[in-house]
């Protein structure tokens, strides 16, 4: 009998790439799937897709085997790379469906870059020195060229068999689940990311024709009062909605060594209508995300950011309707209008004007823009302007200075941030929103001189969260449970605040559940703006109680919110958790399955009318 020569074994492509990947397989369980499931299960739904493309390789490449190994081990790095910076920030797991926001990572990567703890770049040390050595060693140019040769084809046909019967085994038990991050563990990400692409979509059937106002009030169980509570409470008065980057309600009332983080929201909670438990509705598109849902009452679309995949649509909105009541409208934001897709969005949600960089400049940078300072400083003229025109306006203005990785100037500081909070994510975003709120302090001071803040509603709420419970570490995580008093949770991740400031009504706090898609009904109930023929799919929070919110990208398919919390489904409703408005876990449906099939009606209702609205002329 031979003896095994193991040297030839460890030479052989096959093994060592296969060896190269289940390293990499490990780094993706212990920063995605650590907490969902077992390393073994990881690793044994992860070789089979691994085994079948390197089979295909032996087969058909093998005059240049070594290349085309070296080709499929860089593209399988980049996936599964992808995958982790993606769930460091979306909490879910990355599709091609994503790849059309790649135009956006340039002017966003100090954010990408934050993410990334350093070791992750080292699922890529493999391809560059095997990259070096074929391009500079000759032995080991002599050693690929040795490797030109087919294994024993039968085998390999039995090989690529028995992968694929095996992939299809993994995938079909999982087709129907309704997470994602369980579908990519149950399946493996190989194999998931191939099945999504060509995946039905997990929508309901929903015939666009009857999606009317009165459908979705029916679906969601409510009706109009007879006598509004604040209907016309602020009739012909100007609309200012202020949308605040990254802006959690955490921030509210918070003492840092006895420090206020947040003195002039703060002032506002305390003279305004508040409301504490209010959350985001965004999907990949983040602050045009939100800027869709405010202002269209409708939620984002399944793949890719809203000022993408609905600018070519004739939206119904709140500038056209307001524009349609006598006022004029002007959005604000000092970054340059090309970004997300703003410009096309802009025109089909029908604003008469906008203010981009051309407008602001370039000075005084902060983040991709000039700072909430100058935003806010030239806005509180031009508004002023509008003013003195004796025409009632509604305008939008997005701030800036907030945005992840929060690291602002240093001449930017406006507190003394606590050591133990120096050198964290969490210190530098509590440090931006403390600037970030001088700033706004600044603009509400301005607007009362030149007599604009008594004339108007003002409205302010975040866009979105600013620190996703993926991306902090245990340091971070034990500060997080510093200012809460227990574990920071998906629910807190979501919260963000919304204040409405309306000239001669008193201050109230109300507790009921809202979300960004509820804005716009909400305002226009104070200005005396009917909604009864216009889609929607938001509620005046000033006289509902009831609500649920469906949520996409930063909790899986089917997820939502309702006053129990954050329901999260497993494979179906009967499976999945419930994260309580408290910080409590709970490993069981709390709500009603009632619920879970309204929240995923009404997604599909949205998606189904707005891909049947005309397209934009």
């Amino acid at each position: 009998m031979k003896q095994i020569s193991w040297r030839k074994i460890a030479l052989k492509p096959f093994l060592f790439f296969s060896i190269v990947m289940i390293l990499k397989m490990v780094l993706v369980w212990a920063v995605v799937f650590r907490h969902e499931g077992s390393l073994i299960q990881s690793l044994l739904v992860g070789i089979p897709p691994v085994w079948f493309i390197f089979s295909l390789l032996e087969s058909y490449a093998y005059k240049r085997k070594l290349s085309a190994y070296l080709i499929a081990d860089l593209v399988l790095t980049i996936i599964y790379f992808a995958v982790i910076m993606y769930y460091k920030y979306f909490g879910v797991i990355v599709t091609y469906h994503e790849l059309r926001q790649v135009n956006q990572v340039s002017e966003v990567n100090s954010s990408v870059f934050s993410l990334m703890d350093p070791y992750y770049l080292f699922v890529f040390t493999d391809i560059v020195v095997i990259f070096v050595l074929m391009l500079s060693n000759k032995r080991f140019k002599a050693f690929a060229r040795g490797l030109r040769f087919r294994e024993n084809r039968g085998l390999l046909g039995i090989g690529q068999v028995v992968m694929l019967v095996l992939c299809a085994v993994i995938i079909l038990p999982f087709r129907n689940g309704m997470n994602e991050l369980q579908q990519a563990k149950n399946m493996g990400v190989i194999n998931y990311e191939a099945y999504v692409a060509f995946a039905p979509s997990k929508d309901l059937k929903i015939d666009p024709q009857t999606v009317t106002p009165d459908m979705v009030a029916q679906v969601k169980g409510i009706t109009d009062p007879a006598q509004p509570a604040y209907w016309e409470a602020a009739k012909g008065k100007n609309v200012i909605i202020i949308q605040l980057e990254a802006f959690q309600n955490f921030l509210i009332n918070l003492k840092l060594d006895g420090q206020e983080i947040t003195p002039n929201m703060n002032a506002l909670v305390k003279n305004t209508l508040y409301f504490p438990h209010f959350f985001q509705q965004v999907g990949q598109g983040n602050t045009a995300d939100a800027e869709f849902v405010v202002n269209t009452s409708l939620y984002v679309p399944p793949n890719g950011a809203a000022s993408e995949v609905y600018a070519d649509r004739e939206l119904p909105s709140m500038p056209k309707n307001l524009a349609n009541h006598g006022y004029r409208t002007a959005t604000f934001h000092t970054n340059n209008v090309i970004f997300w897709n703003r410009d096309q969005l802009y025109k089909a949600l029908g604003w008469e004007k906008y203010y981009d960089n051309t407008f602001f400049g370039d000075s005084d940078p902060v983040a991709f823009g000039s700072s909430d300072e100058v935003l806010y400083k030239k806005t509180s003229e031009e508004l002023g302007k509008f003013q003195q025109e004796g025409k009632p306006f509604y305008a939008q203005i997005i701030s800036m200075s907030g945005h992840h990785p929060f690291r602002i100037p240093e001449a930017k500081f406006k507190m003394k941030l606590p050591d133990r909070f120096k050198g964290t994510l969490v210190g530098d975003y509590i440090q931006a929103q403390n600037y970030a709120d001088y700033a706004l302090g600044q603009f509400i001071q301005e607007l009362k001189a030149n007599g604009v803040w008594d004339n108007s509603v003002i409205v302010l709420y975040g866009d979105h969260q600013g620190l996703p419970v993926y991306s902090l570490n245990s340091k971070e995580k034990d500060l997080m449970k510093e200012i809460y008093g227990r574990t920071y949770t998906v629910p807190d991740m979501m919260n963000i605040p919304l204040v409405v400031s309306v000239p001669g009504q008193d201050a109230k706090v109300f507790d009921q559940i809202g979300g960004q898609s509820d804005i716009y009904p909400t305002v226009a109930n104070l200005i005396g703006v009917s909604l009864k023929d216009q889609v929607h799919f938001g509620q005046d929070l000033l006289n509902q109680t009831e609500n649920v919110l469906p949520q996409r990208y930063y909790l899986p398919s089917g997820s939502f919110i309702t006053e129990q919390g954050a329901f999260v489904p497993g494979t179906s409703f009967n499976d999945g958790k419930t994260y309580k408005l408290d910080g409590e876990q709970v490993n069981k449906p709390l709500e009603d399955k009632t619920e879970y099939d309204k929240a995923r009606k009404l997604i599909s209702m949205s998606d189904g009318y707005v891909s049947s609205l005309p397209k934009l002329k």
